[in-house]
Formats: C-alpha cells, structure tokens, sequence
C-alpha cells in the first residue's frame, strides 16, 4: 500500500496538536479537508488511527504504531531539506524565527530592520506565537523561547547559542493608574492575563502564588488583544521592560524577583545552512549586552 507523505504529514498533524481543527491550522486548510481526508486514509487502512472525542482527537493502538515510523519519515525529510540547503553558496532565502509575540515585537522586529542591510537576500519570517514550535521538526530555524520549554524535542537535537534575561514591570494606561489608591497592593490591582488552558503561562503562575484566589479580570490568548485591554483601561499588564507600548505607563509596583529569560536555541542540522548560521550569528550578537554567549556552533 502506497501512503502519500501529505498523508502522513496529516496524521502527524492532528497526533501532534490533538485536534483535527488546530491540526488544520497548521497544515493551512479547512477542517473539513482535514476529516475528509483522515476518513479516506482510515477506510484504506481498514481501521481508524484516532478516537474522536469532544476534547480531540486520540490516537488508537494502531495509531501509535503509525506515528513512530512517521515521525523519524519527518526528521528525515527535514535533514534532506537542509543538506539541500546547505549547498547554498551564500545566505539566502526565508530564516523562520519563532518568539512569544511581545518577544517578537520588541526584539525580533528592531533586528530585522538591521538585518536588512547586512543580508538583504535573507528574508525573515517572525511567528509571533506562544504556541510550541518543533524546531527539530522544522516548523521554524530558530526560536526565542522561555527557558525550560521545548522539552518534547531531545535536548542532544538543540543547541542553545544565547541567553537574554530581562526585567518585568508592571504596566497599565494613565487613567487606570490614576483610580488606584495610594500604597496599593499586588492584590488591589486589576490584573489582565491568560485564560485557564493557557493559565501555566507567565504572568498568571507568579501572581497566583503572591495573590489568593487570583483571577484576572480579563484574559484573552492573544497578546495583542490583552496589551490592547490594558491601553483601554480595563487593568494593569505585566511586561518585559524592553519595549513597552507607548501608550501604558509602568506602575510604582515592587514584583519582587519577578523575570523573563529566554533562550535562543536552534535544532543542530539547522546550523550548517548559510542562512540560518549567518542569521544566527547576527542575532547572537545583537543580543550582545543582554545575553550569555554561547558560539552557534552544529556541535558542542
């Protein structure tokens, strides 16, 4: 039996997010392409590969035993692209950078204006997302991301090459600062953050620890839809001192030791094509005087 790889990518897909909906989200399709397609792969199996449930979809016995070989068919691919790639005479083409959207718009966005200049035949694709991104897997080359993620790729696959620790503050818009009391509190401010599936995110941990019974007054999982809240006055947001927006005022709050350190890691194989390396090694740099160097080196 001959199984299309668009079909394996497919069942990846849904195996790897959970959901036929998300999964055609990422393949960039309608979700009813996604079904319809799945049922005709199952009906040539002759036995389903997922459990659908309302939370998702599961995957069956014959369903794990799919996925395995399905994957390392992926890894493989991947490889296959970037030794291609690597035969590139000079940098050139796309470089994918993946970073949590307020990472994304105050670092990633300032360097790609610099990078224009120095690679203007490498075009930078930023995905601003909070979403996990399987650099191994290369869904992207490079990512920006909170320390301690990333851990269902296997570490000896990443290199970190940098590490950019930055201070957090408190933030809301002058209106709404103006209507809290003198000497308030941690717990007399009116907190915006994520909703409950994405409640392991930072802030909502850290101010759940410091404020019982925590709830935020408005939470969205979408950063731009929670800064936007904030301009807007409905409360106060906790963000990297980088590049606060403009329009939102840091309030005189003590958070304590409260930080964000990302680290800028990439998957080793990414490393020997000419135009992630030289993006790499620009960004590295740029993040000069914030970070602990490591050398984006393929090899440890």
């Amino acid at each position: 039996m001959h199984i299309p790889w668009d079909a394996v990518q497919l069942v990846l897909a849904v195996a790897d997010t959970g959901s036929l909906s998300r999964a055609a989200k990422r393949l960039q399709v309608t979700q009813p392409t996604v079904s319809r397609r799945l049922a005709e792969l199952e009906a040539e199996l002759g036995e389903p590969l997922f459990v659908r449930e309302v939370s998702g979809a599961r995957l069956t016995a014959l369903g794990e035993r799919f996925v395995e070989p399905a994957r390392r068919m992926a890894d493989a691919s991947v490889e296959i692209e970037r030794v291609a790639a690597g035969a590139e005479r000079g940098p050139r083409g796309t470089v994918r950078i993946s970073a949590p959207p307020g990472v994304a718009a105050s670092v990633l966005a300032p360097f790609a204006a610099a990078l224009r200049g120095e690679l203007p035949d490498v075009q930078l694709e930023v995905i601003a997302t909070i979403r996990y991104v399987d650099l191994v897997r290369g869904e992207a080359d490079l990512a920006l991301r909170l320390a301690g993620t990333g851990i269902r790729e296997r570490r000896r696959d990443l290199v970190e090459l940098a590490s950019l620790r930055h201070a957090v503050a408190a933030y809301a818009a002058p209106a709404y600062s103006a209507r809290l009391q003198r000497g308030f509190t941690l717990a007399d401010v009116a907190w915006i953050g994520w909703p409950p599936a994405l409640a392991h995110l930072p802030p909502n941990p850290q101010l759940a620890a410091r404020i019982p019974s925590f709830r935020p007054v408005f939470a969205s999982d979408d950063f731009l839809v929670q800064v936007r809240a904030a301009e807007a006055g409905v409360g106060a947001i906790i963000l990297s001192e980088l590049a606060p927006p403009p329009l939102l005022a840091k309030l005189a709050l003590e958070l304590g030791p409260l930080a964000a350190t990302h680290q800028l890691v990439a998957a080793r194989g990414a490393l020997v094509v000419p135009r992630v390396a030289a993006v790499a090694e620009r960004l590295v740099a740029a993040l000069q005087p914030k970070r602990q160097r490591r050398p984006p080196s393929s090899s440890r």
